[in-house]
């Protein structure tokens, strides 16, 4: 298969080109449960050697700008309203008022009913593609955070967000379903999933694909559930909702990126990954901007192939890139790779 032919497959062509064979629900668990097993033992120590990387102390600037322009600046409570919303937007907006050269978020991320006052506040400035700066919508949908609910209430919970203006769709895989060994039901639940992000100019809705890592209990099926995802047509892979410990953990992003690292490899196409839950400072997301830099290139390091997802970690970073500013920088001494 050529690099064109995989990416322009729908992801059921795909799939099976990649597999080699027709896509049946015994050829998929073949495929996935042949996957190599991971070694644990390895993989956390590559994290926990990429975690103290030491690196020159004039990129920790670029670094803090770089973690902001990466996050996806979350409000996913029970609680939220419209006001708390628009509070979110002017934020992602205008990160720090006293300085009007620090950088805006990628995204907001709200329930998908909060869309339309997402949108409305945002008001020409909503799009990364749209304008210079922009800010993207990201809604949670397909009954986040359990993904207890019938496909036909996930499409329509999907539909709804992608018609009130989300740019992007942050879904949850049925992780009952895929530990239980139903990988066909996971993978035409979300390619059932990325169709709904279809708009009405023909063009899709960026799908994040969540594996909520906490829940499936050892590497090797968080490796089959980032390949589940990404044959089944998902534009990123997401570690968590937030909602489940552990969250993020760098070894399991590690792992992730590993993964995406070897489609890119396979296929020439570029899949996003975002980590999401429990990442607070600073000094924990330069480890992730490192991890991502040593695995799968510098060049990942953009909106569109990498995440944060994240409450608290911008104020962090805000409140290091004043000291920074002020000449009392107390955050890492390791960023990216030179």
């Amino acid at each position: 298969m050529t690099i064109e032919q995989g990416i322009a497959l729908a992801p059921a062509e795909r799939a099976t080109q990649l597999i080699g064979g027709d896509l049946t629900e015994k050829s998929l668990r073949l495929h996935l449960e042949g996957l190599p097993g991971v070694d644990a033992v390895g993989l956390e120590a590559r994290a926990a050697s990429l975690a103290t990387r030491s690196i020159k102390t004039t990129s920790k600037a670029w670094a803090l700008d770089r973690i902001i322009q990466l996050i996806d600046l979350t409000t996913l409570e029970g609680a939220d309203t419209p006001g708390k919303v628009r509070s979110l937007v002017a934020k992602a907006l205008t990160p720090d008022p006293s300085d009007p050269s620090t950088p805006r978020v990628a995204a907001v991320c709200v329930y998908g009913d909060m869309v339309p006052y997402a949108v409305t506040a945002l008001g020409g400035s909503h799009g990364i593609d749209a304008v210079v700066g922009g800010v993207n919508v990201a809604a949670v949908a397909t009954a986040f955070p359990s993904g207890r609910a019938s496909l036909p209430v996930k499409i329509a919970d999907t539909r709804d967000a992608v018609q009130a203006g989300a740019d992007e769709i942050d879904m949850v895989i049925d992780r009952g379903a895929f530990l239980s060994g139903r990988y066909g039901l996971v993978f035409d639940q979300i390619v059932a999933v990325k169709e709904a992000c279809r708009r009405a100019d023909g063009t899709f809705a960026h799908l994040k694909v969540i594996l909520e890592t906490g829940e499936l209990n050892t590497y090797d099926n968080v490796r089959r559930a980032s390949w589940l995802a990404i044959l089944a047509g998902g534009d990123f892979i997401k570690t968590s909702t937030g909602k489940v410990a552990p969250a993020a953990t760098l070894p399991v992003t590690l792992l992730m990126l590993q993964v995406v690292d070897d489609w890119h490899r396979l296929t020439g196409e570029k899949i996003g990954v975002k980590p999401a839950g429990g990442i607070r400072t600073s000094k924990d997301a330069i480890k992730y901007l490192v991890t991502v830099a040593e695995t799968v290139g510098e060049e990942w390091l953009q909106p569109h192939l990498f995440r944060f997802g994240a409450s608290s970690l911008l104020n962090d970073v805000l409140l290091q890139r004043q000291k920074m500013t002020n000449g009392h920088y107390s955050g890492p001494d390791y960023v990216t790779v030179d």
